[in-house]
């Protein structure tokens, strides 16, 4: 089984967008949204929900009054100053290190295992989908990451598709490395800016790091065509797969107001062309079929 994570690096470049035009050309592929934070793909694949299940995060420490000796260690010991003097936990300062919960003399403090969102298995007109909602300032969202893509991949097996397609996370943190991690290829879209050149760089860096094969394209590429020009010799000094590039385009908004990928909205234009000729050249390419692996 292969799966395509299609990262950005940073928010903003356009990465769903991408992700949801490669899927309306795809022939068959189970969809994964697994940017849990912030999750927008299903506002374009509008998922007919199959299947709802609680996600279970950490812990968070709750003090049994009738077993609490009034010691008072447990305050000293939290270094986020979630107890208070009555002995009270503050469910917004507590980090569920479990600290108060290892060292209470009495064993007077519970860690129960917190709701912290949702996870679905979808339908949508492109195929099925796993996505997933976390809670307001919930945490462990690479866990849900994880869990998602995992998801993924048994749905993939049992139906017998062998191409996962990712719509990961912006930046370089816990929850993007828990999206490439087992990744058969990345694929970075970037945008000619300075920080879009920045964060494409530590998102390779990344990809090299975990020795997971990566290609780039540029999005938007001639508001800045010697910043784009800039993207390939930097893509191809690093010996990645420089991809292609998509101009600017206000249709893209255009079709995200009537809830449809590019290639629905005008399947005949320049644009839409060009992302078929870009999936054709990923599902060619070396990385997504394992023939070489290009590292730094």
């Amino acid at each position: 089984m292969r799966e395509l994570v299609i990262l950005s690096g940073k928010g903003g470049t356009g990465k769903t967008s991408i992700t949801a035009a490669f899927a309306a050309v795809c022939k068959s592929a189970v969809l994964c949204d697994a940017d849990v934070d912030a999750a927008d793909l299903h506002l374009l694949m509008a998922p007919e929900i199959k299947r709802t299940t609680d996600f279970a995060g950490g812990g968070l420490a709750v003090i049994d009054p009738e077993k609490c000796s009034g010691c008072g260690l447990c305050t000293e010991l939290c270094r986020f100053g979630a107890i208070s003097d009555d002995f009270v936990v503050d469910k917004i300062d507590c980090e569920g290190c479990g600290v108060c919960v290892d060292l209470c003399p009495e064993n007077a403090i519970d860690f129960p295992t917190q709701i912290c969102g949702q996870w679905y298995i979808s339908d949508t007109r492109f195929g099925p989908m796993v996505h997933a909602r976390l809670g307001i300032a919930e945490e462990n969202s690479g866990k849900l990451v994880s869990l998602v893509r995992q998801q993924a991949k048994k749905l993939a097996e049992k139906k017998g598709i062998d191409l996962v397609l990712t719509d990961g996370p912006p930046g370089v943190g816990c929850p993007v490395i828990a999206s490439i991690s087992g990744a058969t290829a990345l694929l970075i879209v970037t945008e000619p800016t300075v920080s879009g050149v920045h964060d494409m760089t530590r998102a390779l860096d990344l990809a090299h790091f975990f020795k997971v094969p990566a290609m780039v394209m540029v999005n938007k590429h001639d508001l800045n065509p010697e910043q784009t020009d800039n993207i390939q010799k930097k893509v191809e000094e690093m010996g990645m797969t420089f991809l292609g590039t998509l101009p600017f385009d206000p249709v893209f908004v255009e079709a995200m107001v009537q809830g449809r990928t590019i290639v629905e909205f005008d399947d005949k234009s320049n644009i839409s062309r060009k992302i078929k000729e870009l999936w054709d050249k990923i599902m060619l390419s070396s990385e997504m079929n394992q023939k070489k692996v290009k590292l730094l």
